[in-house]
């Protein structure tokens, strides 16, 4: 009775904060970037065209990703009606269901780290990000994470309905993002067998079931898209997919390297640990010499779990920081085995690593409270300043002394404390701040705010890519982005005939007026906080 007691206090904390992490106000601001809005707005259409099968996207088909983002939407639209925040609520299910996972996986092989694992999964920066965005990188993280867990539990029982459990979580993460993760699952389970030198557990899971599982739940949208598009299997596997991996057709070239920092970034708060359990974990690996105990076998299976998608996506020409996200989770799984290891053995917290885990959690909390000056591009007042260092040397002081008094088992409250204070300020003081100056939420109202007809076409010319996803998602319409047509342009990059209003960077009206020369062109206003300035255009005389 009493463990049972435990247990559910457990899970209320572990749910509890996936609420408040990751749905309170999503929608204290609005969609950021370009691929917010447009994934939001791919759903909204396909739910106007009753169309669970085809993307799209100003009425064209957008092949560029699989269903699962887009399904979780328009299941969000129907029940909470079109908004922002109800295009980010798949993202946050999916991140409690993966955080939950956690939990139910480390009570069955790992019992003490259970709640601490959980709540370092969902408090992990490039977790709470992206569980916070209407995005197909968490629906992937999630499944493939899942089914991940379930593996190693086959391999540890050989109980295939685990091995079933795996087939349809990997399938699920196909339909999420595409064949990254049967690549990656097929790369990692290989790796993890070599090794431990042990082959039959790369064959064992090749089971025909498990395979019909697969292609049952991953293949039959793949081949309903493609009869009703038989451009899909080029736009998305060859332009999509190869020529993403091997070219930068996409424009996001990094250096090799470019991963290790992200990587380290994207599991702050818990950096420290991070690295001191990886470093741990490779010396164990290299001490065993290919015999690893039961003990360790875990930790290798997390190594070679970070360490595939971090070589194979350091090897793609194209990089962007969330497709990483794959190789976080394990990591924070490792970090929280390897600190109730030293807790078990009773070892001493070190004064190092509680002097940098706290020095790297001050210094989180003291950003936060001058985010909203850095956003808005003003100098900070010399008051938040002093109050951002005060609040920083308080955390630290706080979390050293709490980690030197208590130890190991004070790691994980003494490090959410403070975290959960810098959540709430970001989705309460910061968000007007991060609201104004990244997202076209803001702009869209502003041009509303000008008289202007909602209907009336809008234009951009020389602005941000995210801002023309932005505006179509907020005015449900297509935003034209005009420029001069030249031989062999589309026609939809034509400057508009009618009268419409034209968004530009701040000081482009003399180019405007040169562009448009021969039609009335009137300043209406200027949107300050992002530099932009807006114009009346009157239609083309005829």
């Amino acid at each position: 009775m009493k463990a049972q007691k435990e247990r559910l206090a457990e899970l209320l904390l572990v749910a509890g904060c996936c609420a408040f992490l990751f749905f309170v106000r999503l929608g204290a601001f609005g969609l950021l970037g370009a691929d917010e809005p447009r994934y939001a707005q791919v759903a909204r259409e396909m739910l106007a065209r009753h169309d669970w099968v085809t993307p799209f996207l100003n009425g064209q088909p957008w092949l560029e990703k699989p269903p699962l983002y887009y399904w979780g939407a328009m299941l969000s639209y129907k029940v909470f009606g079109v908004s922002d925040w109800a295009a980010r609520v798949p993202s946050a299910l999916l991140a409690s269901l993966m955080v939950l996972g956690v939990y139910a996986w480390a009570g069955r092989w790992r019992p003490a780290m259970r709640v601490d694992a959980a709540l370092m999964a969902a408090s992990a920066a490039l977790v709470l990000a992206m569980a916070r965005a209407a995005s197909t990188d968490l629906p992937l993280a999630a499944c493939f994470t899942l089914g991940m867990l379930a593996w190693w539990s086959f391999y540890k029982t050989g109980d295939r309905t685990w091995l079933l459990a795996f087939y349809g979580c990997i399938a699920a993460a196909t339909l999420a993002k595409g064949p990254v993760a049967p690549v990656l699952a097929v790369l990692i389970i290989a790796a993890f067998a070599a090794v431990v030198r042990e082959p039959e557990s790369l064959l064992h899971t090749l089971w025909p079931p498990g395979i019909a599982v697969f292609l049952l739940v991953g293949m039959p949208w793949y081949v309903m898209v493609q009869m009703r598009t038989p451009q899909f299997l080029r736009v998305f596997f060859l332009e999509q997919n190869l020529a993403r991996f091997g070219t930068n057709r996409y424009h996001h070239p990094q250096p090799f390297w470019y991963y290790l920092p992200v990587i380290l970034a994207a599991t702050a708060p818990w950096v420290v640990l991070v690295i001191a359990a990886a470093v741990s974990a490779v010396r164990e690996w290299k001490r065993h010499a290919w015999h690893a105990t039961d003990e360790d076998a875990l930790r290798l299976f997390l190594l070679c779990w970070t360490l595939i998608p971090l070589v194979l996506f350091s090897i793609s020409r194209s990089k962007l920081p969330a497709y990483i996200l794959p190789a976080v989770l394990p990591l924070l799984i490792l970090a929280a085995d390897w600190a109730h290891s030293q807790a078990e053995q009773e070892r001493r917290l070190p004064f190092w690593l509680a002097a940098l885990h706290g020095a790297l959690v001050a210094a989180m909390c003291a950003s936060v409270l001058l985010l909203p000056h850095w956003l808005l591009k003003r100098p900070a007042p010399l008051p938040a300043m002093l109050t951002a260092s005060l609040a920083g040397t308080l955390v630290l002081a706080g979390v050293v002394l709490a980690l030197l008094a208590r130890g190991w088992r004070m790691l994980c409250f003494a490090t959410l404390a403070p975290l959960l204070l810098c959540v709430g300020f970001l989705l309460r003081p910061a968000a007007p701040a991060v609201d104004d100056s990244q997202s076209a939420r803001p702009v869209d109202e502003f041009v509303r705010a000008l008289g202007a007809d909602p209907n009336q076409m809008v234009a951009l010319y020389g602005t941000r890519r995210d801002l023309e996803y932005g505006l179509m998602f907020y005015r449900d319409r297509r935003v034209c982005v005009y420029r001069p047509l030249e031989p062999g342009q589309p026609e939809d990059v034509r400057i508009p005939a009618e009268e419409h209003l034209v968004i530009v960077r701040e000081g482009q009206g003399t180019e405007l007026a040169q562009l448009l020369a021969g039609r009335s062109v009137q300043f209406t206003g200027s949107y300050r906080l992002q530099h932009l300035e807006i114009y009346r255009v009157e239609a083309q005389p005829k």
